[in-house]
């Protein structure tokens, strides 16, 4: 065997060990038990895309069923589900996001709760020469998409922080941005692509600083990292519910308004749901009070279902634990990265510092493409694969082991290495 091999297989040897070493002493193992599918080979590297089920939600969704839609029928939006984007909304609040009650509610999709949020956003912008919004270049393209549709309807002038693609937005360079002109900033804590964690309360600091208002979009921090929207006195936020959430393929997003914010704010889709005594069937469009106001259409009930037993889950773990083994999960893979691809030609295309990055990183290599992944999935091997050349791994911390992270960065070694 040549010393190159017995090098490698030494390595190997050793980060196995690791692996098995830091399972053992993972005081959140125990929860990778409730989700669907962790007893199998399969190596999930995308948690961050689409969280794994709970086992708990198909007897959720089962009883539902039976015992609600098919035992009450009509009788149950009066008993409970009309109330279920409000208490879910708060649960939700009290677990991740750091929101006190009334201020966060489950509606629609992420698009169209970032577009609501927008709107009233700059509806609530009485100065007419703040006429420009704020984003950046390596934002989800739906949030890009939304603000530059907005700003053609309005006749706003589009303002683009350009970040570094394996960093992300800096406090210095939103205040670079932002002035006397800005009217709403619309940012993302966690960079899709990099996973560059964003400062988000020196950021909502700044943009208060240059009197204008902030959106945060947190689909890829809701479950993941530690939130605070109260605190940092953050304007509005959104995100999705099915990564780390585990909502499931679809599953509704929520939308957060600062309680300074809700007397005085009207969001752009009316619809029946958001009106005053909704029941009423009433002529003209008067909106309820407070953060039921920014409903529209009939809430999404079964898509809601599916988050509850999360929820239930990361508020008997704390986010606090949550996001301690999600900073040793992407350390371990940063540790492989260095081992095993680095030394191939790959680049680390996320921030080194755990305490500087999400729950995912991202891996480039010229040799990577969509196939690479494809071949990996046939494999039971499944990262994601994020144009032009890198391979994003999301570590799910509630359902993701460290030998399953060993595993699939063995299978990337192995195919970019064949």
């Amino acid at each position: 065997m040549s010393q190159h091999l017995q090098d490698t297989a030494v390595t190997a040897g050793a980060l196995q060990q690791r692996a098995a070493e830091l399972d053992r002493q993972d005081p959140l193992a125990h929860y990778r038990d409730h989700f669907v599918g962790t007893d199998t080979a399969l190596s999930y590297l995308d948690g961050n895309s689409l969280g794994r089920p709970l086992k708990r939600t198909a007897e959720d969704i089962a009883a539902f069923i039976n015992d609600e839609w098919g035992g009450r029928l009509i009788r149950g939006w009066d008993e409970r589900w009309l109330n279920l984007p409000h208490a879910i909304g708060d649960q939700l609040g009290r677990a991740v996001l750091g929101a006190a009650p009334g201020q966060t509610i489950i509606a629609d999709s992420t698009t169209v709760v970032l577009y609501k949020l927008i709107r009233a956003a700059l509806a609530a912008v009485a100065d007419p020469d703040r006429n420009e919004l704020v984003l950046d270049t390596e934002n989800f393209p739906t949030d890009r998409y939304l603000v530059e549709g907005i700003a053609l309807e309005e006749g706003l002038t589009l303002r683009w922080i350009t970040p570094d693609p394996a960093a992300g937005v800096t406090v210095e360079q939103v205040r670079e941005a932002s002035g006397p002109r800005t009217a709403v900033v619309l940012l993302s804590q966690i960079a899709y692509r990099s996973g560059h964690l964003a400062d988000l309360p020196g950021i909502t600091a700044a943009v208060h600083d240059a009197g204008a208002l902030v959106v945060w979009d947190l689909c890829h921090s809701a479950g993941s990292v530690e939130i605070d929207l109260d605190g940092a006195d953050v304007d509005f936020a959104a995100g999705c519910t099915y990564k780390y959430l585990n909502g499931g393929p679809g599953s509704p997003a929520f939308a957060y308004v600062n309680a300074r914010h809700l007397p005085s704010l009207n969001q752009p889709i009316w619809g029946w749901m958001g009106r005053k005594d909704a029941f009423e069937m009433g002529a003209g469009y008067q909106p309820a009070e407070g953060i039921r106001g920014f409903l529209s259409g009939t809430p999404a009930i079964f898509g809601m279902l599916a988050m509850q037993g999360t929820l239930d889950l990361i508020e008997e773990a704390t986010m606090a634990a949550i996001r301690a083994k999600s900073e040793k999960l992407t350390a371990f893979a940063v540790e492989l990265f260095d081992a095993w691809l680095a030394p191939l030609g790959a680049e680390l295309a996320s921030p080194r510092d755990p305490a500087l990055r999400g729950s995912h990183i991202t891996v480039d290599h010229p040799d990577f493409t969509k196939a690479t992944v494809e071949a990996l999935w046939d494999q039971d091997v499944i990262p994601d694969f994020r144009s032009p050349r890198g391979i994003r791994v999301g570590l799910s911390p509630l359902s993701t082991s460290f030998g399953e992270v060993l595993q699939g960065m063995a299978a990337i070694r192995a195919r970019l290495a064949g």
